[in-house]
């Protein structure tokens, strides 16, 4: 939903309504009194979800000089592991206590009153958003604006030197199904099913697992402890990636990653038939 949006309204309005609606709903978290209410407000805020994180990529596309946006991906990567890694971690600490839930929440939850507003104020608008809608003028102050911010390292840009423009001309975006039209089609299957693999793998030992162990017979602390794990293990492991994508490229990363989490995948599924060692295989 929100990527079909986005490029109708502005990218900063799809962030600002996903960071809001996501910071919104966890502070309410902590005034909710049955589990059908707190099933309903995680719902409303898995979309939020979507908009906020459908929205940092497609403004450092276009915000960023080309040589920035890996260093930017492994950057905004690893700080979502890390919040990923305290929240099960701070679940650890209080497996005992029946409000837990209501104690994680105020933290994330009073990051709305200044999380958004440091979007609106910090973050610029997309000169080709503007461009696209035919705000010639806005979308010059807008690049002034970034070099400024920069130091001022380049000259200051003019409406004369963008050339031609037609003022309140919008440019057609493409149909969704252009993603599977001849010539696309193949970089179209190969990003969903890198996405998707990678995916349900990161989500079965971060999630799945601990989930199961629980059932099995564990104690609550420990899926806590395992998803602590995982999701620490995978900092330095996003850096990682981050700077391998300088040196290899995206292509062979991916393959990289994919083909390096094999050994880990099979060694959960084996782990059953490790006897004593079934723990440390696991």
């Amino acid at each position: 939903m929100a990527s079909a949006i986005s490029d109708h309204f502005s990218r900063k309005t799809i962030m600002l309504i996903g960071v809001a609606a996501i910071t919104f709903c966890t502070l309410l978290i902590t005034l909710v009194q049955s589990a059908e209410q707190l099933i309903i407000l995680r719902l409303v805020t898995g979309l939020g979800g979507g908009f906020a994180v459908s929205a940092p990529f497609p403004i450092a596309a276009e915000l960023m000089p080309a040589r920035h946006r890996r260093t930017y991906g492994a950057i905004y990567e690893m700080c979502l592991a890390s919040a990923f890694s305290i929240l099960p971690l701070v679940g650890l600490l209080l497996a005992e206590n029946p409000n837990a839930f209501r104690w994680m929440a105020p933290p994330g939850g009073l990051a709305f009153l200044v999380v958004p507003a440091v979007i609106y104020l910090l973050i610029p608008e997309s000169p080709r958003w503007y461009l696209r809608r035919g705000r010639t003028q806005d979308a010059v102050d807008t690049v002034n604006r970034i070099i400024g911010r920069a130091g001022n390292r380049l000259p200051l840009l003019t409406i004369g030197e963008l050339g031609d423009i037609r003022f309140g001309t919008r440019e057609e975006l493409p149909p969704y199904r252009a993603l599977w039209a001849p010539g696309q089609l193949r970089w179209t299957l190969v990003g969903i099913s890198s996405y998707v693999f990678a995916g349900t793998a990161f989500f079965l030992i971060s999630v799945l697992l601990p989930k199961a162990l629980v059932e099995q017979g564990g104690a609550v602390a420990t899926g806590f402890g395992v998803a602590t794990l995982v999701f620490t293990a995978s900092i330095p492991g996003k850096g990682f990636t981050g700077y391998l994508m300088e040196i290899i490229g995206r292509r062979w990363t991916i393959f990289y990653a994919l083909a390096g989490s094999l050994p880990g995948r099979l060694l959960m599924m084996l782990a059953h038939n490790a006897g004593p060692l079934a723990a440390t295989a696991m």
